[in-house]
């Protein structure tokens, strides 16, 4: 049996502190979150076009939508 998990991009923002509440968040309720080429993003400013993403598990995706949501009016 293989131990790869698959991700989902479960937000997209240009602002790196929006990702970073957004993870921590998530992983207050126990989603633990990925910020995929943060550093490589901020070198050669592909963030600008292309945002920065968070992933989170697939079993976890419409729980963490739900959970990024709640905050939003």
């Amino acid at each position: 049996m293989t131990n790869s998990r698959s991700l989902k991009t479960v937000l997209v923002t240009s602002f790196i502190h929006e990702i970073h509440l957004a993870k921590a968040k998530l992983e207050s309720k126990g989603i633990r979150g990925f910020i995929i080429d943060e550093n490589l993003n901020s070198t050669i400013g592909t963030a600008f076009i292309e945002g920065y993403k968070l992933n989170v598990d697939v079993d976890d995706f419409e729980k963490s939508r739900t959970i990024l949501s709640l905050g939003k009016t």
